[in-house]
Formats: C-alpha cells, structure tokens, sequence
C-alpha cells in the first residue's frame, strides 16, 4: 500500500489546475499520463463481472463479481502488501455472507462493509482525517479516472482499443457457436438458458448499472495506485488549548460521577436480586432492560470526551501530562467498569425473557467498545495515538465480520429452543420472522411450535437462477425434508415487544 507522503510546496493555482473539479484536495494530483492497458483490462473485467453476476437478491452472484473485480485491480497494481492484502480478503470475506448467510438484514450491511474495506485497502489512512479519505477513495478515485481512461484511449490509439476489440469478438464467436450448439442438443440448451436467463428492459438498466459501478470502483482503484494521496500523516496537529484548569474540573466531576455509580453497581453485583427489588422496586429482569441502552450511550458519549480532550488538552509538561493521564485513565477505566455493568444486565434480561438478534448484536457492540477502551487506555500510556483510529476501524470491521459469521439468526434460535425444552416457554411469533439461517434450528421443535415458527417457509421460492445460490437456503431446504409443516393456528407465547 502506498503510504502517505509529503509533497513539495506546489502554488494552490497551479495545483487547481492539475486537479479539476477538486481543488480542496491539493494533496492528491492526478497522473501525467493516460490508463495503460492493464488498467482498462481491469475496468472490463470488473464491468462485465458485475453486469452479469451481480443479482437483485444476495447470493454467489455477488462472491463471484467481487472476486474478479479484486483479481482485475491486482493485475494491475502486482502484488499487494500485507496490510492490502488483509484489507481486501476482508472485503471478499463480507460479500462471501451473500451466499453464506441468508438474513436480509445481512446482506446490505455487509456489502457496505465490503466497500469499506476495499476502499481503505486501494487508499489507505491511519488518521481520522486519512480514514475519512480512505472510506471514500476509491469512490472518487473511479469518477477522477473518466479523463484518465480517456486520456489512455487517445494517446494510445488503436493498442488501448485491443482488449475491447479481442473481447467483442470472443463475444461474437460465443454468440453464433453457441446458438448453433443450443440448436443442436436440447440439454445444452437448457443448461445455456439457465446462465443467461431471459432479459426485460428494466433487468438491462439493472446490469448496465452494476456494470457501470463495478468498472468505475476499478478504475478508481487503479487510479489510487497510479496516482496515490500524497496527504501528510506523521505530522502532528495544531497544538491544544485546552489548559488543565479548563478541562480538569468537567473531567473531574464525570469520575467522581463514574465512581459513584461503580460503587453501586458493586452492591448489586453482590445483593444480587433481593437487593434490587428492595432499593429499586423492581424485578431484575426490569431493573437490567431498563438500564441497559443508558449505559451504551454513556460508553459512547465517554469516548467522545476522552477524544476531544485528548485531541486539544495542552501536554507540554510532564506535570500536563500526568494530570492528562490520571483524569482520562481513570476516565477509561471506570468506563470499562460501566461496559461490564451493561453486559451483565444483558446477560440477566436475556436469561429472562431468551435472546433476540439486536440483543446478541448490541452486547456484541458493548464488547467491541470494550476493546476500543483497552486501546484507548495502552495509547493514553504514551499520549500518542496515531495508531488509534484504523485500529477502532479495523477491530470494528473484526467484530462485524465475526458476529456475522457466527450465524446470529442460528445461534439466536438454537438457545431459544434449547430454552423451550428446558422451560416450556418460547416466542415463537419473533421466531417465524427469522430467515432460513434459523430453520436447521427451529426444526427441533415439537410439532406445533415448530409449525408456527416455520409456517412462513411453505412453498417459499427465493433463487431464480444459479448467480442467486445461497447456502443458508440450500441448508433450510435440506432440514425441511425430514419434517412436515402443517396448517395451525398459533397464539403468542409472550408479547415480542421486550
């Protein structure tokens, strides 16, 4: 990956003039010369794999286009470095969901996360300010490349227009072969009209515009490898304003604050129920649902404090320095004990009432920023944190891609049925709205439940063709052939509402 670097003074008017249309971006000059031809093979390659295996629904479709759009930037751009490297097998491990896991809630977030990944991998940033840029890189990248393609078109002539020209013609010959071998066997024919399904107006715009996006994120990435940000990272920021007197007195109070509701906490932990339900009137389950989200955004407002007083508090002495880290490490600390108290009140309401997918998903946000407080308190060690923001992002993108391929849907339906056989009790309305992730669990339920949790799957027909092939629906497909889903009528257990 190219890292940032520092330029020679270049007059903004001269720098607006090499960089049209993104003057605020002096940092980044485009190249001298036109897209070679590797460049536009990887353009093509992209276009023609995301027109053409990219689907309206998740499936392999997707895997596919990303992976041929990933191997037609590397033959342009070689070998990538380590840290690329992981970048971009995380940007295939999240389209990979589209085929392994079968969540509609899944799919979207992971395609975006996918993007985010490929982008940071073409364009890089470890600050704030350069993960911004990275984030959007290769969007950019793709509309900076339009004059740069052009460019290589008309310097190099009838040589740039080969590659288009070899790939019309294998385009032409595939047409008229194989029409003649489709007239000639009726099983070809069949299979040939399962690859190219028959296309309506509306499917055209549809894989022009997956065409289109797909070549433009490749040329964009192609464009940050010949011409990558030369935006300046290792120089420190503007110094702080913030004296101790400024910042010590708010930062004091929210410990003292913090200590005061740890020392509590305490006493919960060791009163236990019969504590709660005398000081606070309520049952434990109540008392944990009702403090739960509160203590989330107390995780994250915390960490914007302990960011900006970081960023802007004066530490040109060791004294500063001391009191910067006593306030923001106690801070730090006692927030973790708040992390702590929020998972365990998780953890309390969900032995309740059984766990849901926004339940095992927060908690897992609860333990990711637990690891960013970790990281807040070893960069507070040394007071220098350039390190901390692409760690926050890339543990973030971690976390996401490990809860994700965990199966959430399956694990969450495994312990709620594993719940019913022990305590009779089980939702099954909220179960019946899981996708088929969740059906090689709900299977195991009696013959009742399991009806009103899988009525919705009856004669449910989701793949039109092999680009939509999912694994998680072949799978349901599969456990549903040895057990028989009946016509009931089903009453809530208990309100899903909790």
């Amino acid at each position: 990956m190219a890292p940032f670097q520092r330029l020679p003074h270049v007059p903004a008017a001269a720098v607006a003039m090499q960089t049209p249309g993104l003057p605020f971006l002096p940092w980044w000059r485009p190249p001298t010369t036109g897209a070679p031809s590797k460049a536009l093979v990887a353009g093509l390659i992209a276009g023609l794999a995301g027109a053409f295996l990219a689907v309206p629904n998740n499936g392999i479709g997707w895997f596919l286009a990303g992976l041929a759009g990933i191997g037609g930037v590397l033959f342009y751009a070689g070998k990538p470095t380590v840290e690329r490297a992981l970048w971009l097998a995380g940007a295939l491990a999240f389209l990979a969901m589209g085929f392994l896991r079968a969540a509609e809630w899944v799919f979207p977030l992971s395609l975006m996360a996918s993007m985010l990944c490929g982008s940071i991998a073409m364009a890089g940033g470890k600050t704030v300010k350069g993960l911004v840029f990275g984030a959007l890189g290769v969007g950019l990248g793709g509309l900076r490349s339009i004059p740069w393609v052009a460019k290589g078109f008309r310097r190099r002539g009838p040589i740039g227009i080969r590659p288009f020209v070899s790939v019309g013609v294998a385009l032409v010959l595939l047409l008229v072969f194989g029409s003649l071998l489709a007239g000639a066997d009726k099983s070809f024919s069949d299979f040939l009209e399962g690859l190219v399904p028959d296309l309506e107006v509306g499917v055209y715009v549809q894989k022009t515009f997956y065409g289109v996006v797909a070549a433009l994120g490749a040329l964009g990435a192609c464009y940050l490898v010949a011409a990558p940000p030369q935006m300046n990272e290792d120089v420190e920021g503007k110094p702080g304003t913030l004296q101790l007197k400024d910042y010590g007195l708010p930062v004091g109070v929210l410990v003292l604050l913090f200590t005061g509701f740890v020392g509590t906490q305490l006493a919960v932990l060791f009163g236990g129920e019969a504590y709660v339900m005398k000081t606070a009137g309520v049952t434990f389950a109540e008392y944990a649902r009702t403090g739960f989200w509160q203590l989330l955004w107390v995780t994250i407002l915390t960490l914007g404090v302990i960011a900006g007083v970081a960023r802007f508090a004066v530490k040109k002495t060791k004294q500063e320095q001391l009191w910067l880290r006593v306030l923001l490490g106690s801070l730090a600390v006692l927030t973790l004990v708040i992390v702590a108290s929020a998972l365990s009140r998780m953890w309390f309401y969900q032995q309740a009432y059984g766990w849901t997918v926004l339940r095992l998903l927060v908690i897992s946000c609860e333990v990711w920023l637990a690891v960013v407080y970790l990281m807040v308190i070893a960069s507070g060690i040394s007071l220098r944190a350039n390190w901390l923001p692409k760690a926050i992002v890339a543990t973030g993108a971690a976390f996401f891609l490990a809860v994700v391929a965990m199966n959430p849907e399956r694990v969450v339906a495994d312990y709620n049925v594993s719940r019913f056989e022990a305590t009779k009790k089980i939702d099954t309305y909220y179960l019946s709205q899981l996708s088929e992730d969740a059906v090689p669990a709900l299977v195991r339920l009696p013959a009742y439940e399991r009806s009103c949790s899988l009525r919705w799957m009856k004669n449910r027909t989701v793949e039109q063709d092999w680009r939509e092939w999912n694994l998680a629906r072949h799978n349901a497909r599969k456990s549903l052939e040895s057990v028989a889903v009946t016509e009931v009528t089903c009453e809530g257990a208990y309100s899903s509402e909790r």
